[in-house]
């Protein structure tokens, strides 16, 4: 890990991160839930930290996606944390947004996802985010409301450590920096304002759920080389080609 302040502990799952974010008074908070697998690693994680299930505060949930909300249901269970999530992520969570265009491809996924490996129980979201939201966990984060992959998909910005966790605004490995797949987003004509909006936040860091080695700043790099291509193959500044 590398440039990034300390109190995040990523848990590596099949299809991509989440995140436990532990602050120096012992509370957790789960940024996302994984899809599959993830459970016993988030007890192992806590458990080498000395903390357990009631040190969990919150499960905050950037979307709906079956790779990010698949252990939902078992996190509440298992903690007693609220769920804290977009209102419109609650369709995604149930397995009934109707997806349209490519996005039905999604749908088809997902929904073969929850028949063969037999996660995304349902959960109810307890307290609904809005854009602008300040939480108080990890010293304080800011919901960011960056939709296009998701109606409700959010961001949380940490001012004291002027970090954006970015949840699926884009993906960030070595070998491909890319925005996500056309058929996962659900309204792709609202990503460039998302993708604008992350920009003019201008973090210091970046670290989103789908990357290859932990690293704010060379995240934060890596968006800014992808807007400036996007925007080349657009022909003017803002013009994404989706």
């Amino acid at each position: 890990m590398r440039n990034v302040p300390p109190g995040i502990h990523p848990i590596r799952g099949v299809m991509g991160l989440c995140h436990l974010l532990v602050d120096e008074r012992g509370q957790a908070v789960l940024l996302d839930t994984g899809l599959v697998g993830e459970p016993w690693l988030i007890r192992w994680k806590l458990h080498r930290l000395g903390l357990g299930p009631r040190d969990l505060k919150a499960i905050l949930l950037t979307h709906g996606h079956l790779d990010h909300a698949g252990n939902l249901a078992w996190a509440k269970r298992w903690s007693g944390a609220r769920i804290y999530a977009h209102p419109a992520e609650q369709a995604h969570i149930d397995g009934t947004f109707p997806y349209t265009g490519a996005a039905v491809r999604c749908g088809k996924l997902e929904r073969a996802g929850r028949r063969i490996l037999r996660v995304g129980q349902p959960a109810r979201i307890d307290v609904g985010l809005a854009d602008g939201d300040e939480l108080p966990w990890w010293g304080g984060l800011r919901v960011v409301h960056l939709p296009g992959h998701t109606l409700g998909h959010c961001g949380f910005y940490s001012a004291r450590h002027d970090l954006l966790f970015s949840g699926d605004l884009f993906a960030s490995y070595f070998f491909n920096v890319h925005l996500p797949p056309r058929i996962l987003n659900a309204a792709p004509a609202m990503i460039p304002a998302s993708l604008e909006k992350a920009q003019r936040l201008n973090p210091r860091l970046i670290v989103p759920q789908h990357y290859d080695v932990l690293d704010g700043a060379l995240h934060r790099t890596r968006l800014d080389g992808l807007c400036e291509k996007l925007a080349r193959r657009g022909g003017k500044a803002g013009a994404y080609p989706l």
